[in-house]
């Protein structure tokens, strides 16, 4: 039997949803509240490490992850200079803001700042994770 005990698995299954839907959170109001791209990506990422720690993983999983992990972390950056490029061609100004802002302190209300913060959000998330499993591998090359 892989990882922890059963009570760690139970309340893990229990609890990693609500920490999710809580990065989600962070990260989609971060313009109204403190927070943003990066703490909700440091809360996702902590979604998957517990995972990985509750119920464990092999070597071959872990390479399976660090390559998923890898893309992300790239569709992350691909995203946030795809929208501060989208400014340039639309407006001519880099980083220019070409969505309305909407009413104040409504979620919609920030222009492109939520795109940036999903942007990070999935740059740091899979950035954090690919350091722990970075981490974790060092377990199998200690072994052999």
């Amino acid at each position: 039997m892989r990882g922890m005990s059963l009570i760690v698995k139970t309340i893990t299954n229990s609890i990693i949803g609500f920490i999710f839907i809580y990065g989600l959170y962070i990260i989609l109001h971060g313009h109204l509240t403190p927070g943003g791209g990066f703490a909700g990506g440091v809360i996702i990422a902590g979604a998957f490490v517990l995972k990985i720690l509750a119920f464990g993983s092999g070597a071959s999983a872990e390479k399976r992850s660090t390559t998923v992990a890898s893309i992300f972390e790239s569709v992350g950056a691909l995203l946030f200079i795809g929208v501060a490029m989208s400014g340039l061609l639309l407006a001519g100004t880099f980083f220019l803001n070409f969505l309305p802002k909407g009413v104040p302190l409504h979620l919609l209300s920030a222009g492109i700042i939520p795109l940036c913060n999903i942007a990070i959000s999935i740059k740091v998330g899979a950035g954090l994770f690919s350091i722990f499993l970075a981490l974790a591998a060092m377990k199998y090359i200690v072994e052999d």
